[in-house]
C-alpha cells in the first residue's frame, strides 16, 4: 500500500515543513500497516503557530456575529460534502467499525456544529445587567487545543467551532496516533473560507507540543481533553501564565440498575453502551451497579450478552467491536485485566489475550466480571478497554454511595421504572451527565463533569461560554 507524506503543518492559511524534520508512523491497529508519515513538531513550530494565531486575533475577534454564524454555516456544507472521507479516516487510524466511524464518529462533527450554531445564534454578546452597567462577552484571546484519539472529530469540533463563535484564533494540537482526520478538518476550514491564521495545527507529542503550547507566554488560554494525567501536567504547565485552562478528562461512570427496571434489556443495552468504540469512551457506564435481588438475573443475562459480543475488523459492516488503537492502550487494558483477577473479582466473559482468530492487530477479548467491590482496582481505575465490573448494592441509598465513591464524575446512568426515583437520584448523583432509562444528552447540551473528570463544559452556549471573557464598563 502507499504511504501517505502528511508531514507538513497547518500555519497561517498554508500547509508548512516542520522547522526540524522528525518522522512518526500513522499505524492502522487492525493490522499494523503504515497509513502515513507524519512529522512531530518542536517548540518552534509551535512558536510560528501562536504568532500567526496572534497576528490574525486583532481583525477576527472583531467580526460580527453574523460573520461568525455564516462562517459555521460554510463549514458545516463542506463537512457535509467530505463527510464519507472522515469515516474512512477514523476506522483507518484508531479501528473504529466501519458502521461506528460512518456513524457516530463521523456525524458528531454535523451534530456539535447544529449545536454550537443554534446557541450562537440565540447568544448576546452584550446585555445591560440590572444594576445598569454593560457586560461585554469577549474573545479570551489565542487559544491551544489538544484533543484526544477515542473520538477524534468529536473533540476537535467541541474546541475549534465554539472558538469561532467567540472569536478566538487558536492552534490545535490532535493526537499523533490519530492526526489525519484532524489535518482533513483543516482542509475543511481552508475550504470553507476560516482566514489565515486563525486555525492552525501542528501535530506533536503532548509533552514537547502541549507543553509548548500550555507555557506560551502568546497563549491566553488551553482547552484540552485526555487522560487526567495529561490534564494535570497542562495545568502545571499553564500555571506560569495563569492561563484560563478548561479540561475534559476521565470517567468511571456507573450504571445503576433497579430492580423496578426492565432489568434483561438493562443489562444488555448497558454492555453494549459499555464495549461501544472498544470500550475507548470516556463516559462509558464501565460500573454496572446491580439491586441485589435481581443480581443474580443479571449476572446471567451479562454473560450471554457478553459472550455474544462480536469482534471483527474495522472494514466490515456491523455492530462489532475492533481492536485497541495502540500496542501501549493494548498493554494497558490486559494489565488492569489482570489486576481484576488478582483482586478477586469473577471473570465471567472474556480475560487476557486476544480474541481467537486475531493474532495480528491490537485486539482485546470483550471482558466482564461479576462479584466486583468498589476498592478494587478495576472500579477504580479507567481502563479504556472493553471491560466492565457487575457491582451488588443493597437499597437506593447504597446504589447512590458507590456510584459517587469515585474520583471521577463525568457521566452515571439509572435505569429504573419509577419517574420519581430517577429524578431523586439523579440529583445525588456527582456527575456532570446523566442518562436515564437509556437516554442520551441532546445537541448543545453541556458536555463535562465534576471532580477528576474536568473543569468547564463543551457543546453548546457553555461550550462558546468558555472562550469568552466577561468585561463590564460603567458609564456616568
Amino acid at each position: 500500500m502507499t504511504i501517505q507524506d502528511k508531514r507538513h503543518f497547518y500555519i497561517n492559511g498554508a500547509w508548512v515543513d516542520p522547522v526540524a524534520p522528525n518522522d512518526f508512523p500513522v499505524e492502522n491497529p487492525a493490522n499494523l500497516d503504515v497509513l502515513a508519515m507524519i512529522s512531530m513538531g518542536s517548540e518552534a513550530d509551535v512558536d510560528n503557530a501562536v504568532a500567526a494565531a496572534r497576528a490574525a486575533f486583532d481583525g477576527f475577534s472583531r467580526t460580527s456575529k453574523d460573520d461568525r454564524i455564516a462562517l459555521l454555516e460554510s463549514i458545516r456544507a463542506v463537512y457535509k460534502r467530505r463527510i464519507s472521507e472522515f469515516g474512512d479516516l477514523i476506522s483507518a487510524e484508531m479501528g473504529a467499525p466501519r458502521d461506528l466511524a460512518h456513524g457516530s464518529q463521523a456525524g458528531v462533527g454535523l451534530g456539535h456544529l447544529d449545536g454550537v450554531l443554534d446557541a450562537l445564534k440565540r447568544m448576546e454578546f452584550s446585555e445591560v445587567s440590572p444594576n445598569g452597567d454593560t457586560l461585554l462577552h469577549e474573545a479570551v484571546g489565542v487559544c491551544g487545543l489538544i484533543t484526544p484519539w477515542n473520538w477524534p472529530i468529536n473533540q476537535i469540533v467541541l474546541k475549534v467551532l465554539p472558538a469561532l463563535a467567540a472569536g478566538c484564533t487558536m492552534v490545535l494540537k490532535p493526537s499523533e496516533l490519530t492526526p489525519l482526520d484532524a489535518m482533513l478538518y483543516a482542509e475543511v476550514l481552508e475550504e470553507a473560507g476560516v482566514p489565515k491564521g486563525v486555525f492552525n495545527l501542528v501535530n506533536g507529542e503532548g509533552p514537547v507540543v502541549g507543553a509548548a503550547l500550555s507555557r506560551h507566554e502568546g497563549v491566553d488560554m488551553m482547552s484540552f481533553t485526555g487522560s487526567t494525567r495529561g490534564g494535570t501536567a497542562v495545568s502545571r504547565d499553564a500555571a506560569a501564565t495563569v492561563k484560563r485552562v478548561s479540561l475534559e478528562l476521565g470517567g468511571k461512570s456507573p450504571n445503576l440498575i433497579f430492580a423496578d427496571a426492565d432489568v434483561d434489556t438493562a443489562v444488555r443495552e448497558g454492555i453494549t453502551a459499555c464495549f461501544q468504540n472498544t470500550g475507548q469512551s470516556c463516559n462509558a457506564p464501565t460500573r454496572m451497579l446491580v439491586e441485589r435481588t435481581v443480581y443474580d438475573r443479571a449476572v446471567e443475562v451479562a454473560r450471554d450478552a457478553g459472550a455474544a459480543q462480536k469482534v471483527d475488523t474495522p472494514d466490515k459492516a456491523g455492530d462489532h467491536i475492533g481492536p485497541q488503537v495502540s500496542q501501549l492502550q493494548y498493554d494497558r487494558v490486559q494489565t488492569l485485566i489482570q489486576a481484576g483477577i488478582d483482586d478477586g473479582a469473577t471473570l465471567l466473559v472474556g480475560g487476557l489475550g486476544k480474541p481467537e482468530g486475531f493474532n495480528i492487530g491490537h485486539y482485546t477479548r470483550p471482558t466482564i466480571f461479576s462479584d466486583v467491590t468498589n476498592d478494587m482496582v478495576i472500579a477504580r481505575e479507567e481502563v479504556f478497554g472493553p471491560v466492565l465490573a457487575m457491582i451488588p448494592f443493597a437499597d437506593e441509598d447504597d446504589a447512590i454511595k458507590i456510584a459517587n465513591d469515585t474520583p471521577y464524575g463525568l457521566s452515571a446512568y439509572v435505569q429504573t421504572g419509577d419517574p420519581d426515583r430517577a429524578t431523586r437520584v439523579a440529583a445525588r448523583l456527582r456527575a456532570g451527565m446523566v442518562h436515564i432509562n437509556g437516554s442520551d444528552i441532546n445537541w448543545g447540551s453541556p458536555f463535562g463533569g465534576y471532580k477528576m473528570s474536568g473543569i468547564g463544559r463543551e457543546g453548546g452556549a457553555h461550550g462558546i461560554h468558555d472562550f469568552l471573557e466577561v468585561k463590564a464598563v460603567s458609564r456616568p
